[in-house]
């Protein structure tokens, strides 16, 4: 197999680097949201709940200890409970965005892996066949089949292990995308009931 890659010419290791990158980013992003699975499920019920009852520090302690984005959401608004609405509704978007920019980091480097891999196939294809067709000018115009077919495969090399690298790194691009959408809407619900609950408590009030 190596040797057969090494004869794709020099653009194969960039390739591949980027094929050992996008592995790498896609992974660390999948591990880290299986983590976040399960931390912040009704964190946003059990805030508001504490509220309700007056235990302000609780509900700030238990934000924070879930260590999770919905977590570290209501930490930042709930200092700006008293406030007027206008004031809330900013800190509840600055501090989301802050998480969802967190949530989509590398996942731009991941799109750009996907790009450049078969750009960087289809050079290494063009750099093959300009060898191929040097070296049959240096053949005199004596043109051998065997030689120039050769050239020609071994020149297409990297064209098909930049797709083989491209397609699976968009397809995984895609999915870490739809997983930060999943979890960005996740954010807006918690922001919308803790809003709808301050709401109600100062109509109570």
């Amino acid at each position: 197999m190596w040797e057969l890659l090494a004869k794709g010419g020099v653009l194969v290791l960039p390739i591949l680097l980027c094929s050992v990158l996008a592995a790498a980013i896609f992974f660390e992003r999948i591990i880290r949201y299986s983590r976040m699975r399960s931390r912040g499920t009704g964190l946003a019920e059990k805030v508001i709940r504490l509220l309700r009852v007056g235990d302000v520090k609780a509900a700030q302690e238990k934000a924070i200890s879930s260590n999770s984005p919905m977590g570290r959401v209501l930490a930042r608004v709930i200092p700006f409970r008293n406030r007027d609405r206008e004031t809330i509704e900013t800190v509840i978007i600055h501090a989301t965005d802050e998480e969802v920019r967190d949530l989509s980091s590398y996942l731009q480097t991941l799109a750009t892996i996907g790009n450049i891999a078969p750009l960087l196939g289809l050079l290494g294809t063009v750099m093959g066949m300009i060898k191929a067709f040097m070296a049959i000018q240096q053949m005199g115009g004596k043109v051998n089949a065997s030689v120039l077919a050769g050239g020609i495969w071994e020149a297409m090399l990297t064209t098909a292990l930049g797709l083989a690298v491209a397609l699976p790194t968009m397809v995984a691009h895609s999915y870490l995308v739809a997983r930060v959408d999943k979890y960005e809407a996740r954010l807006n619900d918690g922001a919308v009931m803790f809003m709808t609950e301050l709401d109600h408590s100062q109509e109570g009030v």
